[in-house]
């Protein structure tokens, strides 16, 4: 007996169909319900759910990318799951640690997760602000200004500051080469890490300082993910996200 349509895919090399729209829709409005759910809890100071939701919000972004691909997934597809992985690690493990130790898990999360991100839009350069070395100056500028900033409270982390500020540039230069979408989120993830920043080292704090952070991540961490989706479905891999 013949296999399957399914196994015949799988055996031929074909890609195999994405979800049915009907679960694509429940993660990508689980995530929205949750995303709300958190900036709320952030506004309302209630940390214990604020640290709840905030566990929840990485894996429904991916699930809802996943649910939206089809499998085998291309390159820039596996980087960015793997990037939204160790964003989530970025976001839980510090809730186990105090101190510098904390913040040291979450700028190392944070780091693998703008390393795989720029390697995801590594390909697409060409397209990107790299081709105008005098705009994606601008990035490495603001990068350093935010690293001055910090400098006098950050002591022994100011190298690791460094670092990810120089990375995080980096990222957002690559971004562009999948289009406004894409640079405009990447560039909402520098400002949000930017606060986290300044916080962190008594340079600024805004009222209701973590909403902040959190509206500017989700939205970036959202439109980066819908500019890799527009990108995929470009190439018809993927169905829409509208399901």
């Amino acid at each position: 007996m013949r296999g399957s349509g399914r196994e015949r895919a799988v055996r031929d090399g074909a890609p195999m169909r994405a979800a049915p729209a009907r679960a694509l829709s429940a993660a990508s409005a689980g995530f929205l319900a949750i995303s709300g759910a958190h900036l709320g809890t952030q506004l309302l100071g209630l940390k214990g759910l604020a640290d709840l939701t905030q566990v929840l919000l990485m894996p429904l972004l991916a699930a809802a990318l996943v649910l939206a691909t089809a499998s085998p997934r291309p390159r820039l597809v596996r980087l960015m799951l793997l990037g939204l992985g160790f964003s989530w690690l970025g976001d839980s493990v510090p809730r186990l640690l105090a101190g510098e130790a904390g913040f040291l898990a979450m700028l190392g999360g944070f780091l693998i997760a703008q390393c795989l991100y720029a390697a995801a839009f590594w390909p697409f350069r060409d397209r990107s602000l790299l081709r105008r070395p005098g705009l994606a100056l601008i990035y490495l500028a603001v990068a350093g200004v935010i690293v001055v900033l910090c400098a006098p409270a950050a002591g022994t982390l100011l190298p690791a500051v460094a670092v990810y500020a120089a990375v995080i540039a980096l990222m957002a230069v690559l971004a562009t080469g999948l289009g406004a979408l894409a640079g405009i989120g990447a560039a909402v993830f520098v400002l949000s890490d930017a606060l986290i920043a300044l916080n962190s080292f008594g340079v600024l704090t805004l009222p209701g300082h973590g909403f902040w952070v959190m509206l500017t991540y989700l939205a970036a961490q959202t439109m980066l993910i819908l500019a890799v989706h527009r990108q995929v479905r470009a190439s018809g891999e993927a169905p829409s996200l509208r399901g």
